[in-house]
C-alpha cells in the first residue's frame, strides 16, 4: 500500500438501503437445497453483512462470512468461493491488500464495497483487481444483480464462433484457456480485462463509447462508466509498450 496513504476511512451510519418494507431482511435465511455458487462476504460490520448473507440466500448461493483480513484470507483458502463480496475498510487488513492475496492464488470475481464520495479508493479497488464495486449506502437487491452479472461473465461458456485464437499488435489470446500474452510474454489479467481485450481484439480498427463497451462486455445497460474508463486505463497499463502512446 505505500507508507504514505492516508489509514483507511471508517464510516458508519447508513450503509445499505431500506429492505423494501421487508420485515425478514435480518432474519436468518435457510441455505438453500441447491446453491447458483459459493460466496465468500467480508465485512465487520454485522448488520450490513446479516442483510447481504440474506439476501444472496435467498437468491439461491452459498454463503461463507469473514469479519477482518486475515479470516478472509483463511475462509478463502478452505472454501474456494466463487466470488468474493469484500468491504474496503476492514480492520488488521484492508481490502485492497486482502484482493492483492487472493488473486496471488489464481483469478476469482471480486466485487468491492466502497463508502459513497471515495473516487480514490473505487479507482484503486479496480486496479487493484476489483470486478465491480458497489458504494455505500446500497440496494441488497442491486449487489445481488451485481454477483448474477459478475458470475455469469466468468462462467460463460465461449461460442464456438468466438473460441478461436485472436491475435493482433504482438497481442495473443486463448479465449477457452483464457491465457493472453504480449510478445510472448503472459499477461496477469483480470475476468473483465481479459473480456475487455477480447472484445476489443474481435472488432479491430473499430471506436466504441464507453456505453458500449458497458453493456457490450458488462452486460449492463446502466452503471458507473467510470468502471469502463479504469478498466481501460489498467488494461492499456498492461498490454501497450508505451501506454501514454497507444498504437
Amino acid at each position: 500500500m505505500g507508507g504514505g496513504r492516508a489509514p483507511v476511512r471508517r464510516e458508519r451510519g447508513a450503509t445499505v438501503e431500506p429492505m423494501e418494507n421487508n420485515p425478514s431482511a435480518h432474519a436468518p435465511a435457510p441455505v438453500p437445497q441447491r446453491t447458483r455458487g459459493r460466496v465468500l462476504v467480508v465485512d465487520d460490520d454485522p448488520t450490513v453483512a446479516e442483510v447481504v448473507v440474506g439476501y444472496l440466500h435467498r437468491a439461491g448461493y452459498a454463503v461463507e462470512q469473514a469479519d477482518d483480513g486475515p479470516a478472509a484470507l483463511g475462509r478463502f483458502a478452505e472454501c474456494r468461493p466463487d466470488l468474493v463480496v469484500l468491504d474496503l475498510m476492514l480492520p488488521a487488513m484492508d481490502g485492497f491488500e486482502v484482493c492483492r492475496r487472493m488473486r496471488e492464488h489464481g483469478p476469482v470475481p471480486v466485487i468491492m464495497l466502497t463508502a459513497r464520495g471515495d473516487e480514490e479508493d473505487r479507482i484503486l479497488g479496480l486496479e487493484t483487481g476489483a470486478d465491480d464495486y458497489v458504494t455505500k449506502p446500497f440496494s441488497p437487491r442491486e449487489l445481488v444483480l451485481r454477483v448474477d452479472s459478475v458470475l455469469r461473465r466468468a462462467r460463460a461458456v465461449v461460442p464456438v464462433d468466438d473460441a478461436g485464437p485472436l491475435s493482433g499488435g504482438g497481442l495473443d489470446l486463448d479465449p477457452v484457456a483464457r491465457r493472453a500474452h504480449r510478445d510472448g510474454r503472459a499477461l496477469a489479467l483480470t475476468l473483465r480485462e481479459f473480456d475487455l481485450l477480447a472484445f476489443l481484439l474481435r472488432h479491430p480498427g473499430k471506436v466504441f463509447g464507453r456505453e458500449e463497451l458497458m453493456r457490450e462486455v458488462w452486460g449492463w445497460d446502466f452503471g458507473d462508466l467510470s468502471t469502463v474508463t479504469v478498466h481501460i486505463r489498467r488494461l492499456r497499463g498492461k498490454v501497450e509498450q508505451d501506454p501514454a502512446a497507444p498504437g
